[in-house]
């Protein structure tokens, strides 16, 4: 005959229900010990999320003011301001044409870029850095011919 849970004395149902503290404990231990090792390649990874994101943003720029170049038939600047984390694209009488902003932990180090309506450029390499020094940097090179490369690599 089988004894239903019911019949069974309250204390011998307190035994089988539930976890221990100890349990507990050691559960919670070993998610900590997880965390903590995940935790610093997170960060790592959203530094070097930030600083693709501002690349592709510089890239854009870039590419854009070669093309209003083009179009308009004059020269056409690309400027990098730090303090206010903004890319400006001005005309030649500095008439601002966009405006782009970026990470405000991430470095844009490099010259001003300009292109001429005779489809060149200032040679310029600048690169990205992040404030998350284990992060990778990225360049952007501007070529005479005003061609945009992104690639891996340089020093912060």
């Amino acid at each position: 005959m089988r004894a239903s849970k019911n019949s069974l004395s309250p204390t011998i149902q307190m035994r089988g229900s539930g976890f221990t503290l100890i349990e507990l404990m050691v559960t919670i231990a070993v998610l900590a010990i997880i965390v903590s090792i995940a935790a610093p390649n997170i960060s790592t990874q959203l530094a070097n999320q930030r600083v693709k994101s501002t690349t592709t943003t510089l890239e854009n720029a870039l590419k854009e003011a070669r093309a209003e170049s083009l179009i308009r038939r004059q020269e056409i600047e690309v400027s990098i301001d730090d303090d206010d984390y903004k890319i400006e694209i001005e005309d030649n009488s500095s008439t601002s044409i966009a405006s782009y902003t970026y990470n405000t932990k991430s470095v844009i180090d490099g010259d001003d870029v300009e292109f001429k309506p005779n489809k060149t450029a200032d040679e310029e390499m600048l690169t990205i850095c992040d404030s998350n020094t284990n992060a990778s940097p990225r360049q952007v090179k501007v070529s005479k011919l005003g061609q945009v490369s992104v690639s891996i690599g340089g020093s912060c």
